[in-house]
This record gives C-alpha cells, sequence and structure tokens, in this order.
C-alpha cells in the first residue's frame, strides 16, 4: 500500500479543513508548491490534488496544479474536484495527471461515468464520498440517498483506475479511519481501493493495508506532525 499526502487547494493556497467544512479551517500553506517540496523531501512520490474552490463552484485553482503537475517528472497524482465534464478530464490527464478524480457527476449521472471510463479506461477514479453509510456529493453538501454498497455495484463493471472512498464522518479530525466500511468496500468491490478520512496513525495505515487497500491519503496528521512523516514514508512511500 502507498500513502499518498493531500494537498487541497483553497484560494490558491493549500489547506486543511476539518470535516469538509469551509468554517472550519485548521493548517494553511500559501504556497502549495511548498507542500509538494516539503512531502518530497521525506520520499512520498504520489499525492492528492484536490481543488476545493471547483468542487463548490467558488473559482478555480487549474493554475495551481499545473503548477505541481510541472514540479518534477515521474511522480503520480490524482486530480480532482469539480471535474465534471469530459473535457475537464482531459485537460486534466493532459496536463499531466496519472489519473483524474470524479465524484458529482460520476454518482449523480452513470451514463455519463460508463462513457468517459471507455474513453480513458484505467484513468478515471471515482470519489465515492461516505457519510456514514449514505454517498454524498456537490462537495459532501448533498445527499443520494445511496446505500455505499448499491453505489460498488454499479461502479463494479466499468473500466475505472480505482475507487477513492473517504469517510465524511471521519475526515480532518484525527480521530482514526472507519476500518469497517473500508473492509466491505474493499471486499465488495473489484476495484483497487483508496481510502481517505481520519488516517491518524501507523496503525492505521497498517490495518489499511492489511485489509488490501491500494493506497491511503493522508491530510491533517501529516500537515499537524501528528504522523511522523519519515517514518510514514519509510514504510508506505
Amino acid at each position: 500500500m502507498i500513502a499518498i499526502p493531500a494537498i487541497d487547494l483553497r484560494e490558491g493556497a493549500c489547506v486543511q479543513l476539518v470535516g469538509g467544512s469551509y468554517d472550519a479551517e485548521r493548517v494553511r500553506v500559501n504556497e502549495p508548491l511548498d507542500a509538494l517540496k516539503k512531502w518530497r523531501s521525506f520520499g512520498f512520490k504520489t499525492f492528492h490534488v484536490v481543488d476545493l474552490d471547483a468542487a463548490l463552484g467558488k473559482g478555480s485553482n487549474l493554475e495551481v496544479i499545473a503548477r505541481l503537475l510541472s514540479h518534477e517528472p515521474g511522480l503520480t497524482f490524482t486530480v480532482g474536484g469539480g471535474v465534471r465534464e469530459a473535457e475537464k478530464v482531459e485537460a486534466v490527464l493532459a496536463r499531466g495527471a496519472s489519473f483524474a478524480v470524479v465524484g458529482t457527476r460520476a454518482i449523480e449521472d452513470t451514463a455519463w461515468l460508463a462513457d468517459v471510463a471507455g474513453r480513458f479506461p484505467g484513468r478515471v477514479v471515482v470519489a465515492a464520498d461516505v457519510k456514514g453509510r449514505e454517498v454524498v456529493t456537490r462537495g459532501w453538501t448533498a445527499g443520494s440517498a445511496r446505500d455505499v454498497k448499491d453505489v460498488l455495484a454499479v461502479l463494479d463493471p466499468l473500466p475505472l483506475g480505482g475507487l477513492l472512498v473517504t469517510a465524511v464522518h471521519k475526515e480532518g479530525q484525527m480521530g482514526g479511519v472507519d476500518l469497517p466500511l473500508m473492509q466491505e468496500v474493499i471486499r465488495e468491490s473489484r476495484h483497487r481501493v483508496y481510502a481517505s478520512g481520519g488516517v491518524t496513525t501507523l496503525e492505521d495505515l497498517r490495518a489499511l493495508a492489511d485489509a488490501g487497500a491500494h493506497g491511503a491519503v493522508i491530510g491533517m496528521a501529516l500537515y499537524t506532525g501528528k504522523l511522523d512523516a519519515a517514518a510514514v514514508a519509510r514504510e508506505f512511500a
């Protein structure tokens, strides 16, 4: 399993939010490239970039994303946030992302997702944001009234690059992961699973690795120093 530092973008800065709430910003790095360089210095090679403004229709950080993607060859980036058109998927991949992450429209419009996944096989990752067991959309502000297991069944036949499953109820709170949720998703889906939300300790990472997760996205615990970046990188980078 690989550990993946999160680079969440808001108003041109790299931030960490508690529970995805714009009113609960806890960390801000004014130059996102500084965050990338810091995590690179520990040996991390894979990064998860999210345009929070685009996800909520509040703007775009595309120029910042372009800077991050062009900084150093050979790195792996998953890029998401407001990717709701095939043209945006194509643009993100053309700029150097290894995977484009689609969330809201992928969940709400299966025909669109099937078309995009077919056009870019193995390069589209679906973000399934889960609150309790319900999949939520639109920057976690809208419920779908769909259980995560039902969504997994719809996604299973598609040629995806993976699933990014975020336990929204754990996000940014440094209280540990929702291991039963992640175990169920990994068991029920044939796609590789990236786990996100609440990763706080090396034990969390080891438990996700034992469960069969392909990757684990880490945010708040890295940025606050709760997790020792060097120790994480040694074991999981």
